[in-house]
């Protein structure tokens, strides 16, 4: 009987078909406020085996990593070559808290270790024993982990990953706005703004995202709206209950949802008003962008919503949208919706997620956000730089979050959003555990393509666990990772400058580090930490030292 260990870094993927046979981690520094992860895998002939830690931190969690299928990984016609190709389908992503007895799935498992300080963690050097059994046989690894003097800077990127309530309405089968509704979106949004997630999606009216035309999603309208006598009148009770519940979590900044329906702002969204006592529905697909009604309609709410905004003081944390993802063969449409739009928000942020630059110059938003492998023109031509990515992002090797993505390709986003100084980025799928447009509910566990439309892990990074709390995906740990390098760079950036932080993280680079250009390799990306750490130590004792 043997067990066989091999400590690994968080960036690798070890696949069900492959066995990891040498060590590819030898420790690593860290700021007294972050989190940091790595691997260990275990090999034996055992059917199970019992775990113990022993370090002096004891905020050191483990996982087992699991492996998910997916039938749609790649798209083979458009994606570049930095990519997993896995023969067998499956893909390690689901993180499950460990027990103390690890069951090996045909004599391997990978685990995955989290420090997540709840509180500054001491200076210096620390050990980390993992010892690894089966009856009398015995096998541990050991390191040093060395924790630096100094905090990671405030997150002031603007992230948001689009929340989808009426998905945990489906999942967990209750009502919208039910006690139950408001705890476990409160779990949901919890775990989110624990990785980086500081803006969220606000359903003022039913999201009009992600459904077929003519189609429909369980109605999460956060705003009551009556009509009598040609008056609309509002009531944001449910509104302000969603905005104080998601600030308990620490979240920052609400994105009101579109006013015009996705792809070319041709409808108004679903919106449902109590007429004359009846609940119905008065906006929606036989809507056109044209209606004056819908417009004095809009004209009405928009002012009573800013008031309200104002009144809670969020304005300046407050973001509109027009319409989601419109091209050039729309341009009319949006016109007309935007131009209503910043009217009524005169003074507001007004976002879209649009990889067009002639949307901006033709002044129809004024901040767009490109995908980042059309970002190039909006680069230094914006006032703020946002961008993000999606399905369609699986070339010229930008970032991205796919099953099939390196996590190096995963994290290296964070360091191409300190170089570009990028305001915001965004994605379109926290959870969204449904077909392409809403057709249908998935299982994520089982389907996590959203019916072979979207490249596995495009649509959610969260799993539903039964008590109303989300199981993360490495990739979400990966993700926030990133965001920890830039928050690094800009601790940095603080102490030395901002010359000082790029000149280290471009250090020894044959080429500029660009949003298509960096360098395909987990040691270079681990090193490059390591480097801006040292960097930030230096910089301590030589404060101290005056």
């Amino acid at each position: 009987m043997q067990i066989h260990l091999v400590l690994l870094s968080s960036l690798e993927k070890i696949m069900r078909n492959e066995t990891s046979s040498e060590s590819r981690f030898n420790g690593f520094s860290m700021l007294n406020n972050e989190r940091k992860s790595f691997q260990l895998y275990i090999s034996s002939d055992c059917d199970e085996v019992s775990l113990e830690i022993k370090s002096d931190l004891s905020c050191i969690t483990p996982y087992t990593v699991e492996y998910l299928p997916s039938e749609y990984a790649i798209n083979e016609k458009t994606a570049d070559d930095y990519v997993i190709k896995n023969k067998d389908g499956y893909y390690p992503d689901l993180l499950l808290p460990a027990e103390k007895i690890i069951k090996l799935e045909n004599g391997a498992k990978t685990l995955w270790f989290e420090i997540n300080p709840t509180e500054k963690l001491e200076a210096g050097n620390h050990k980390i024993e993992i010892i690894v059994s089966s009856g009398d046989v015995k096998s541990s690894v050991s390191f040093d982990i060395e924790v630096i003097n100094c905090s990671l800077e405030k997150q002031n990127l603007i992230f948001t990953n689009w929340f989808h309530s009426d998905c945990l309405m489906q999942e967990y089968n209750f009502e919208a706005f039910s006690d139950e509704y408001w705890r476990v979106v409160k779990n949901y949004m919890a775990v989110a703004c624990e990785h980086g997630m500081n803006c969220i999606l606000t359903p003022l009216f039913t999201p009009s995202l992600d459904i077929a035309v003519g189609g429909d999603r369980p109605t999460v309208q956060l705003v009551d709206v009556t009509l009598e006598k040609g008056r609309y009148s509002f009531n944001f009770d449910k509104l302000k209950k969603w905005i104080e519940t998601a600030q308990s979590c620490g979240i920052e900044y609400f994105e009101m949802a579109h006013f015009f329906t996705q792809w070319g702002a041709k409808f108004a969204p679903k919106i449902m008003a109590t007429v004359n006592g009846e609940y119905k529905q008065i906006f929606g697909w036989k809507t056109l962008v044209i209606s004056k009604k819908y417009k004095k309609f809009l004209r009405q709410f928009a002012a009573e919503l800013k008031s309200f905004i104002e009144t809670m003081g969020l304005k300046e944390k407050t973001l509109i949208h027009v319409s989601d993802e419109p091209n050039s063969s729309q341009t009319f449409t949006y016109r007309i919706a935007a131009n209503i739009i910043k009217d009524l928000f005169s003074g507001y942020r007004i976002i879209d997620a649009l990889s067009d630059f002639k949307f901006y110059k033709k002044g129809l938003v004024n901040t767009p956000i490109p995908a980042n492998n059309h970002i190039e023109p909006f680069i230094g031509n914006v006032p703020e730089l946002w961008t993000y990515y999606c399905c369609a992002q699986d070339n010229k090797y930008v970032s991205n979050r796919f099953f099939s993505i390196p996590s190096q390709r995963n994290r290296v986003l964070g360091y191409q959003l300190y170089k570009y100084d990028v305001k915001g980025f965004l994605h379109w799928g926290y959870n969204f555990w449904n077909t392409q447009y809403s057709k249908k509910k998935i299982n994520p566990y089982e389907i996590t393509d959203a019916g072979k439309a979207f490249q596995s892990g495009d649509s959610y990074v969260v799993y539903p666990k039964e008590d109303g709390t989300p199981l993360c995906s490495l990739r979400l740990k990966v993700f926030y990772d990133g965001f920890q390098d830039m928050m690094a760079l800009q601790t940095l950036e603080k102490l030395a400058g901002r010359k000082k932080a790029l000149d280290i993280l471009e250090k020894g680079l044959d080429k500029e580090l660009t949003f298509f250009e960096y360098p395909h390799s987990n040691e270079w990306q681990l090193e490059t930490r390591e480097r801006i750490n040292t960097e930030i130590k230096n910089c301590l004792n030589t404060e101290n030292n005056k």
